[in-house]
């Protein structure tokens, strides 16, 4: 049976019968669904499928290469038959081919090792840099001049920054004491290369005569770019590690927008729309140039071993200012 609802009854204040209780705080009141936060998220959270993709490339590549090592293993069976130094010679160059690959392997995973541990590094600088950590500020500055101990410009400002390890106190001062003594000159640097890839590809795209010419261009100008500041910043990718760069520089754009901080897109198109009325190729050219700017931009961020905090970041006004001039001195027709 289900309880009566009560009937409204009216008391006097100074009724000896009735008993005020104290208010109850906001946390009790909230415990009850704070506890059913966990069960919703566990809920709500899509269930893991069997993820056929990888077993189906595991399986074709595994194929592959019993194809490839079958084939090999025909090809030496084949030199004994005809000639016995011909066959341990063809064991020879496959025992240097397996070599080779081995090297090759390692050091495509040593790249992405190194560009996953800057990848890390970053992710704790900016963390740091909220928690105010001395121990984890400590620690990032000791892992970023093991990182750029391999350049040699930077001697004079590891030394410096190595002086003050032991008389800053809060972490959050050191990354930042870190960023303007080894960031400040490899930002200079990488300015200056995302703004002659720039200046380049508009040059080129605005008098070249084929659009598959452009996109070849642009798309090697590009890879070129983020291997180059990759390098700057103390990553050494390989091949693999170049393709992964490329998926995390083209998920940053799409995260931010394509937009780069501090830059009007309004000014850009019309910058670009003033640059089309003069010429459709000087247009192209601006536009091609402009973007790959944006990409370096992102790829800085993205290569950088410390998040942007003490120093600004670099702006499309910064590193593609000259394009529209580089691409009329490019469309000027030579005397």
């Amino acid at each position: 049976m289900t309880a009566r609802p009560r009937k409204p009854v009216i008391f006097e204040p100074d009724d000896p019968n009735v008993v005020v209780s104290a208010p109850r705080d906001l946390d009790e009141l909230l415990r009850p669904a704070e506890a059913q936060l966990p069960a919703l998220a566990e809920a709500s959270r899509p269930k893991p499928r069997f993820a056929w993709r990888k077993v189906f490339f595991w399986a074709a590549g595994g194929l592959i290469s019993l194809g490839i090592g079958l084939a090999v293993t025909k090809l030496i069976e084949d030199l004994f038959s005809r000639f016995v130094l011909l066959g341990w010679f063809g064991v020879a160059l496959a025992g240097f081919a397996v070599l080779a690959l081995l090297v090759i392997f390692g050091r495509e995973l040593a790249g992405l090792s190194r560009l996953a541990k800057i990848e890390a590094l970053r992710e704790r600088a900016a963390k740091t840099l909220v928690s105010d950590d001395r121990a984890a500020g400590h620690a990032i500055v000791r892992e970023l001049l093991a990182i750029e101990s391999q350049t040699p410009g930077l001697a004079k400002s590891r030394a410096a920054l190595q002086t003050h390890l032991g008389e800053i106190i809060d972490g959050a001062d050191l990354i930042r004491l870190a960023e303007r003594e080894l960031m400040t000159p490899l930002d200079r640097e990488a300015r200056r290369l995302v703004s002659n890839a720039a200046k380049r590809v508009s040059i080129v795209t605005a008098v070249s005569p084929r659009a598959a010419i452009d996109i070849l261009f642009v798309l090697i100008s590009a890879l070129g770019l983020m291997r180059r500041l990759a390098l700057l910043y103390g990553g050494r990718p390989g091949t693999f590690g170049l393709l992964r760069l490329a998926r995390h520089v083209i998920s940053h754009l799409t995260i931010t927008g394509g937009m780069a901080a501090g830059d009007s897109l309004i000014q850009q198109v019309i910058g670009h729309g003033l640059a089309a009325k003069l010429s459709a190729r000087l247009g192209e050219g601006v536009l091609n140039g402009m973007l790959t700017a944006r990409l370096g931009i992102a790829a800085i961020e993205v290569t950088r071993p410390l998040p942007f905090d003490a120093l600004p970041r670099p702006t499309i006004t910064e590193v593609a200012g000259g394009i529209v001039r580089s691409a009329e001195q490019a469309e000027k027709p030579r005397p």
